[in-house]
């Protein structure tokens, strides 16, 4: 054991040298303090036991020794390596915690970010509408329609309740939907009255299917400005939806003005307003590239809308009579 101190020492100091080097160091220094030795043990034999001397088998010591050290010299590099490699793994395990843990606070801002995009998006649209809604109600004060002006204010008071009390992140089922999209249209029709026409036809499939919360209302409050606000006659407003290819299919359509309109003259999303490009944006949050948002004009100066999204079902969905607020 005290010999092979100095053996520590010298493969220690030359750790980091090439291999060549390392192996080389390691033959001379196990050769020499091996013989060292083999000289204490023949002295010490020869000491102990009284004898005249025992040289004669100095090179069976010699080699039994060069033997012992270097097992000793292998043991060493053993050690050495597996506590190189433990404190490698350890390194490893210590960089894939900190990635892990960095890659959830990404996941988190992202999160976070794309959260509040479609909160920013979701509550820019709640503005305008609340804006007409409150004229309405001043122009039926104005036109000493109490009664009239008092309903719109409660019709007012439970859409706005409804869209207060769900997240614009929260995909809720389409029947809920069309639910909620009646307490926007019964102020709509204290509005217009006889002018507004509408045309739902909701399959029993479709009606399970989730959207995010609010979707519809946009497009038809976007016809609602551009049609039937905008002629005398009114207008009708189309709603179909059905599950087709795993896809939840949404056709929302109006009469336009009657007129034929150039469909070239339409500029994407930007032609009827802020609120179907923030449909787009929402969708493109939530679902990435995997749906369908597109606009097209038909003969009449209509709009077509046709969104197609994953369907996507709950196993228990909430009694629609929650949203029916008395």
């Amino acid at each position: 054991m005290f010999c092979s101190l100095p053996l520590y020492w010298v493969f220690m100091r030359c750790w980091n040298s090439p291999i060549f080097i390392r192996v080389l160091i390691s033959i001379i220094s196990v050769i020499c303090i091996s013989f060292i030795w083999t000289l204490i043990r023949v002295e010490l034999y020869i000491e102990l036991t009284s004898s005249d001397g025992n040289w004669d088998e100095f090179g069976g010591w010699y080699f039994s020794s060069i033997f012992i050290f270097f097992c000793w010299t292998g043991f060493f590099h053993g050690i050495r390596y597996y506590q190189l490699l433990q404190f490698e793994h350890k390194m490893l395990l210590s960089k894939a915690a900190e990635a892990k843990e960095e890659q959830l606070k990404r996941v988190n801002a992202q999160s976070v970010a794309r959260d509040a995009k479609i909160k920013m998006l979701r509550y820019q649209l709640n503005p305008h509408f609340l804006c007409n809604t409150l004229n309405a109600i001043n122009s039926l004060i104005e036109c000493e329609a109490p009664e009239k002006a008092q309903l719109m204010t409660v019709q007012l008071s439970k859409f706005l309740r409804y869209s207060l009390d769900n997240n614009p992140d929260t995909k809720i089922a389409l029947e809920f939907e069309i639910i909620a999209l009646n307490l926007y249209l019964e102020i709509e029709k204290t509005r217009f009255g006889e002018r507004l026409k509408l045309d739902f036809r909701i399959s029993d499939e479709a009606k399970l299917a989730l959207i995010p919360s609010l979707l519809i209302q946009p497009i038809i409050e976007n016809s609602m400005k551009h049609v039937i606000a905008q002629n005398e006659e009114g207008g009708t407003i189309t709603l179909w939806a059905d599950v087709v290819d795993e896809m939840l299919v949404l056709e929302l359509s109006d009469t336009g003005s009657g007129t034929a309109v150039d469909g070239s003259k339409m500029k994407g999303k930007r032609s009827r307003g802020v609120g179907l490009r923030n449909i787009d944006e929402r969708l493109k949050v939530l679902y990435a590239d995997d749906y369908v948002f597109s606009l097209n004009i038909i003969p009449s100066g209509g709009l077509k809308t046709i969104i197609k999204l994953p369907f996507e079902t709950l196993d228990e969905i909430t009694p629609a009579s929650q949203y029916q607020t008395q």
